[in-house]
């Protein structure tokens, strides 16, 4: 299979597990991935909020940076507060242009000597790049292309890892370990991207296929593609980048300013500070919303938003429906006067205008584990 450029699209070390389980399998991010398996996005959507789903995310970028100042020298690059996580700690933060734009968003574990990187797969290269251009000659770039990672969300994934890996348990939200997995070194995070508990295991590829098959073989577990996984997070409301967060969108328009510490917002020193803390003093100018559409017609990504009069006031950036909640839901961008919660809009769906409800976020509780 190839992609839309003609390059031969790469495989993850759970490609033939996939094609074991009957995965409809598509391109996505230079890869060929399962977008859904037999029972359909909409069972294994509601699969994961009651039970466990297998995620296979290797697509993603993971990397080591080495080096006794390897967390000051990331926040010249991030607004994010890296140099003050307790080791195994974790921090979600972005990368930033100097007008305040995102160029992708990752999620940072603090070691005892170093730290671990998770990037977007369609950005992998460009963030590759960026580090290298950024980062000082005393930080080395390890890039652990030979590792597979694999996410198990739901409200069973710890029961069941735990069978696998002693105290993942009790392990706190938003925390790494080294851990082994039956005699198999991997790092188990507790994280993910579906508004549910769960993990996300990192693990050499050669020895990912055995361990997803150990999980699947527990009774709560079903594989799951990336047409839930997108149905997941959008009721959840997080963000897919390229889609809700990009060049064009600020951290703070994008909601996403509660992960910018204290001393960054008062200190600076990364790309865009002086947009970004701006806007955090004074307010942006637009915010990125729920819209919850009346009656069972989803707005899909690029509808235009409207007041009642008619006028353009924002744009849907993620859109469809949640089998959660049994109904269409959407985030967009609206301008300021127009992003309180309950504010009634009109969505341009295929030349009609359909009434929908400015909604808060997430569209359903967000499940994570706290103590």
């Amino acid at each position: 299979m190839s992609g839309t450029d003609g390059v031969p699209l790469k495989r993850t070390a759970l490609y033939d597990a996939h094609i074991g389980c009957g995965a409809k399998m598509v391109p996505f991010a230079g890869y060929e991935m399962p977008v859904q398996f037999p029972d359909g996005v909409m069972k294994e959507h509601l699969h994961t909020r009651a039970a466990a789903g297998l995620f296979d995310v290797s697509h993603m970028g993971q990397l080591y940076l080495h080096g006794t100042g390897a967390a000051a020298a990331l926040e010249k690059l991030v607004p994010g507060e890296i140099q003050a996580l307790a080791p195994g700690r974790m921090r979600y933060t972005q990368f930033t242009t100097e007008t305040g734009g995102i160029l992708d968003d990752l999620m940072v574990t603090k070691g005892d000597d170093k730290l671990f990187v998770v990037v977007n797969a369609a950005c992998k290269a460009g963030d590759i790049e960026l580090l290298r251009a950024g980062l000082p000659a005393d930080i080395d770039i390890e890039l652990l292309d030979d590792r597979a990672l694999i996410a198990l969300q739901g409200p069973s994934a710890a029961a069941v890892l735990s069978r696998f890996v002693s105290g993942v348990d009790t392990q706190p939200f938003m925390s790494s370990a080294a851990a082994e997995f039956n005699g198999v070194s991997c790092i188990v995070s507790r994280c993910g991207y579906t508004g549910e508990d769960g993990f996300e295991i990192s693990v050499a590829a050669d020895a990912a296929e055995s361990i997803a098959e150990m999980l699947l073989a527990e009774a709560e577990v079903g594989p799951i593609g990336l047409g839930a996984r997108d149905s997941l997070r959008l009721e959840a409301g997080l963000c897919l980048y390229g889609h809700d967060i990009d060049e064009t969108t600020t951290p703070i328009e994008a909601d996403l300013q509660w992960s910018i510490g204290k001393r960054r917002r008062t200190e600076g020193g990364f790309p865009g500070d002086a947009v970004i803390c701006e806007q955090l003093a004074s307010g942006a100018p637009r915010k990125r919303v729920g819209v919850k559409p009346e009656g069972r017609a989803p707005a899909r990504e690029g509808t235009r938003i409207t007041d009642m009069e008619g006028n353009a006031i924002g744009t849907v950036t993620s859109g469809g429906f949640g089998p959660t909640v049994q109904g269409p839901v959407s985030m967009g961008y609206l301008a300021q006067e127009h992003a309180a919660v309950g504010t009634p809009v009109l969505l341009e769906v295929r030349n009609k205008a359909l009434p929908a409800t400015v909604s808060g976020l997430p569209f359903t509780t967000q499940n994570y584990y706290r103590g």
